[in-house]
């Protein structure tokens, strides 16, 4: 068994010198940092079981390395030491029992709390106060000298203290800190990569790393990094007694420090907002595999020392998995209530965030096809919290040759209908509307909880009716009756009469619920409702949309003959002939409040070189069409795609003849007026995010009924975004804009007032 074991020790010493390798130094990992984990700690507790098997070299006996042989190395003042890693509250509680051994009896611990950062450690020194050097960690004794890089970075500070009045520098100061991408800032890069027909970025530490070692540091500086400080490793000239002291003295001295580290007497308490941290994993701006749990008495860490390469004083308890890497091995297409077609990836399963995945989303063949995935690949797969897994992107340095490219079906393979990809689209769609899994997930999303909510008609029964012939489409569901039902296998009496009622009190829901059931792309229940607040009823919809479509058809049929003969087309030529074939959508936001349409037209089409009597044509026929699309479009919180994917599903004949059985059949379409208590909201307009006391339907009919109105989104119109428990992002979009946050008691005293 010993000599089983004594393998395996080389065995795993030697893959993950490999893994290391690949990491630090190419920044191409073919595992997952979950995978490298279990790897690591294996080899730790045989080694911890079989000491005299450890190898000199140990992957467990040193730090790893991110040296590049293009920078100049620089030694650091002290090692850069990584930490520990804890998976439980047990082994946060053992790491502590272990800790208080070594320290004199009756001795306290306090802690500081931060998130773990996923990016990249740098080394900052200062003389003076002024920026002198930057290096990576490197292997923990040398590393690599990236200063003019790091000088690029907007949140680094070339000279300390930022504000002199709160502290002055010290004689040196070594920092460490953490450079990385914000959420937002790697997947506007992403946008960019696209935009400009390039590979897309598939990890934000990875492109980190890579940025921060530009060869260029102008390069470095196109990137948006951020960087944060988070530890002293160094200093003369200051005293230092807490680990909460330090960092609020950093952030005195104007470095950017994580908001959201706490201070802990006892671990227990600690223990108990972890849950609470895993939770706000996603909501955080930055990405973080786990907490960082430091004793805050700076005098106790020392004195509990360093094993290997850990310092006993902190340790990383490390969150579950949201990562790992498996093989794809097939793609199957899926078809939505829209016509949409997802791929979904079909995987060798693989262990993730606590559930076995063995499918995944592919989101679109445009992103697969950026992404550069292939059959056969080694990919990374993402799950966060409840979020369906998804692929992030291909290990491109496991291929062997045998992958093949992904491309998308011609047809539909469920009903043969050659597939479409509209203009300006990312996706491809079955435009069939009684393509048979269409209907099916039509229907299944119209008597879902979430929408007419009908009890009793689930998939089973839903696929029973269509193949009876029963049901077509969501009206023949109020045309059911008693008779046919019976006939049907594991229809009783008393399922058909449930059945029949729950439909019968479906007829009833409230016209915002009615459209929000109907499936139309992008319009949920936030959507639905503020349309039917500006709409009071689903006829005088459909005759808007019918409207703005007809006035749309009659302004390309004018301009169509008027771009024909245009010849040497260039790029500018091109999207000017897009805009003028998609009206609605391209010019009717534009000019929608327009004092000068004839000039401002004039200039976008100038290079047609149109007679003034074709211009004329098109400024009327554009003036009708922003006339009849105005009471959609002016909605706030409702764009343009939104207000065109409106037009183009109410002039869908197929979709007009629905509406038209259910209005016969009884449902109702017309909206309800509305309660007035008062005019204290009156003119504004409030955004709700996060948990009220109440649901927040009732606040919103609060601010209704008090003159206010609410949005689903952030913009400079809003005047209030109302916060509650556990807020979203639209409360940094809210700073951003200079918009009041306020609470839901706040809310409350200003219609008291």
């Amino acid at each position: 068994m010993s000599l089983d074991s004594q393998q395996r020790i080389a065995d795993l010493s030697e893959q993950l010198h490999q893994h290391i390798y690949r990491y630090f130094v190419l920044n191409a990992p073919t595992i997952s940092d979950a995978e490298y984990d279990r790897l690591f700690q294996e080899l730790r507790e045989l080694e911890t079981q079989y000491p005299d098997f450890t190898l000199p070299d140990s992957p467990t006996q040193r730090v790893g390395s991110d040296l590049a042989a293009d920078f100049p190395k620089v030694p650091h003042p002290a090692p850069i030491l990584s930490l520990a890693n804890a998976f439980d509250e047990g082994d946060l509680r053992a790491w502590e029992e272990r800790n208080l051994r070594l320290l004199p009896a009756g001795a306290q611990l306090a802690y500081v709390l931060q998130p773990k950062l996923d990016g990249l450690s740098i080394v900052i020194t200062y003389e003076e106060g002024v920026l002198t050097r930057a290096a990576t960690r490197g292997n923990g004794e040398l590393g690599d000298d990236v200063t003019a890089n790091v000088k690029t970075i907007p949140s680094v500070p070339l000279r300390i203290p930022v504000d002199s009045d709160l502290c002055s520098a010290p004689e040196r100061l070594v920092v460490r800190g953490e450079v990385l991408f914000h959420k937002d800032s790697f997947e506007a890069l992403n946008k960019e990569q696209t935009a400009q027909g390039l590979p897309l970025y598939v990890n934000p530490r990875n492109t980190a790393s890579g940025s921060l070692k530009q060869k260029d540091s102008r390069e470095t500086a196109k990137r948006e990094l951020t960087a944060y400080i988070y530890n002293v490793v160094d200093s003369r000239g200051i005293e230092l007694t807490s680990e909460w002291q330090t960092l609020q003295w950093l952030k005195d001295l104007g470095f950017n420090m994580i908001a959201d580290a706490q201070v802990f007497d006892h671990l227990d308490e600690l223990i108990e907002t972890l849950p609470r941290w895993l939770e706000r994993r996603n909501e955080l701006a930055y990405e973080i595999d786990g907490m960082v749990l430091k004793v805050d008495n700076l005098a106790q860490a020392r004195e509990l020392g360093v094993v290997g390469k850990d310092p006993r004083g902190a340790v990383a308890y490390k969150f579950p998995a949201e990562e790992a890497i498996t093989q794809l091995i097939d793609v199957t297409i899926n078809v939505g209530r829209t016509g949409k077609v997802t791929p979904t990836a079909q995987l060798v399963p693989v262990f993730i965030g606590g559930v076995t995945v063995s499918n995944a989303s592919l989101h679109n063949f445009d992103q697969i096809a950026a992404l550069d995935i292939r059959f056969g690949d080694h990919v990374v797969i993402k799950r966060s919290g409840d979020v369906i897994p998804y692929v992030i992107g291909p290990v491109a340095s496991a291929r062997d040759g045998g992958e093949s490219t992904i491309l998308p079906p011609d047809e539909c393979p469920f009903c043969a209908t050659r597939l479409i990809q509209p203009a300006g689209a990312v996706d491809w769609f079955c435009p069939n509307p009684t393509c048979p899994e269409r209907v099916m997930r039509t229907l299944e999303f119209f008597v879902s909880r979430g929408a007419m909510d009908i009890e009793g008609m689930g998939p089973q029964t839903i696929d029973a009716l269509i193949k009876e012939g029963l049901i077509q489409d969501e009206a023949d569901i109020f045309y059911l009756t008693a008779e046919p039902l019976l006939q049907l296998e594991g229809f009783a009496e008393k399922k058909v009469e449930n059945l029949l009622a729950s439909i019968s009190t479906a007829k009833s829901r409230p016209f915002s619920q009615v459209l929000a059931s109907m499936g139309i792309d992008g319009v949920g229940s936030t959507v639905a409702s503020l349309i039917t607040d500006n709409f009071e009823s689903m006829g005088r919809l459909l005759e808007t949309a019918q409207t703005i479509s007809a006035a749309e058809n009659k302004f390309t049929e004018v301009a169509r003959p008027l771009i024909a003969p245009v010849e040497n087309r260039d790029a500018e030529i091109d999207k000017i002939v897009h805009r003028l074939m998609h009206p609605n959508l391209e010019l009717v936001p534009r000019y929608l409040d327009a004092d000068d349409l004839a000039s401002r037209l004039g200039r976008l089409l100038k290079p047609l070189s149109l007679f003034p009597d074709e211009m004329k044509r098109i400024e009327i026929c554009l003036a009708e069409l922003i006339a009849a699309a105005r009471p959609l479009h002016a909605l706030e919180g409702l764009g343009p795609i939104l207000a065109q994917n409106i037009v183009v599903w109410f002039a869908d004949a197929h979709h007009q003849k629905v509406l038209s059985k259910m209005f016969d059949a009884g449902v109702n379409m017309r909206a309800e007026e509305k309660t007035v208590a008062g005019s204290s909201l009156e003119g504004q307009t409030f955004v709700l995010t996060g948990t009220m006391s109440v649901p927040r339907d009732d606040i919103k009919a609060l601010v209704e009924a008090n003159g206010g109105k609410v949005t689903g989104s952030v913009s400079k119109k809003t005047s209030y975004v109302v916060a509650g428990d556990s807020p979203g992002s639209k409360v940094d979009k809210a700073l951003k804009n200079n918009v009041s946050v306020i609470s839901e008691d706040d809310l409350r005293a200003l219609i008291a007032d």
